[in-house]
């Protein structure tokens, strides 16, 4: 029995959760993660987050399409969740803070894309991707733009923190519960879930180094 394996009980979703606890607690740890959340970001710092996030979205996104027909990933790539468009708005808004112009570049936010495009030739890779970065901007993510608003002393839906607000879906927990059901009926065996589980790790992984990236600047980013 290897370390991924699960139980015959236990869901995919709490498989996904648990086992991939470690990898999720070190990324939310990482110093600009704690950082920001403090307070001690600048505008740059945000923005060039931002960049990084736009590049990794523009790929999740653009595999979510083009697997929309595939059994897994079409049961849970739903276009009202998308956060590229949003994150267009968030980055004009953040270039003209920060008084800089768009363009900055993230070798590890490349390599993510890079992992979530792969995915186009494994679904079951795609799911884990799909899985790690919209149910967290559904569960912390709302928590953090919460922050983010008094820290930057911007108002609730006013420009700026697009990325956090979800217009179409009313109650997120709901839409969270119905996800993770959906997650749970899809017809994997254990070989197969055991590839998810490993997938989410690796998507973890890549937050983990572009946060990891961002750290390498904070003197630049202190606020």
């Amino acid at each position: 029995m290897t370390l991924l394996e699960t139980t015959p009980t236990e869901t995919l979703s709490v498989a996904m959760r648990q086992g991939s606890m470690a990898e999720h607690t070190e990324a939310e740890n990482a110093g600009f993660t704690s950082q920001l959340l403090e307070g001690k970001i600048n505008e740059l710092g945000y923005l060039h987050y931002l960049e990084a996030l736009r590049t990794v979205y523009g790929a999740l996104e653009k595999v979510g399409r083009t697997l929309l027909e595939d059994p897994l990933v079409g049961t849970l790539h739903d276009l009202r969740l998308e956060r590229a468009a949003a994150i267009d708005a968030d980055l004009a808004y953040w270039s003209q803070r920060a008084g800089v112009e768009l363009g900055h570049t993230s070798a590890a936010a490349t390599a993510y894309a890079e992992r979530i495009e792969a995915a186009a030739a494994n679904p079951l890779h795609y799911v884990a991707h799909h899985y790690t970065r919209y149910l967290g901007d559904l569960s912390g993510g709302l928590a953090i733009g919460r922050v983010l608003g008094r820290t930057y002393e911007v108002a609730p839906e006013a420009p700026g923190l697009a990325f956090y607000e979800f217009a179409e879906i009313e109650k997120p927990k709901v839409y969270k519960d119905g996800y993770r059901a959906a997650l749970d009926a899809l017809p994997l065996d254990a070989a197969q879930r055991e590839t998810v589980v490993a997938e989410v790790k690796v998507a973890f992984g890549h937050n983990q180094a572009l946060f990891e990236e961002l750290g390498q600047s904070l003197a630049a980013y202190q606020r």
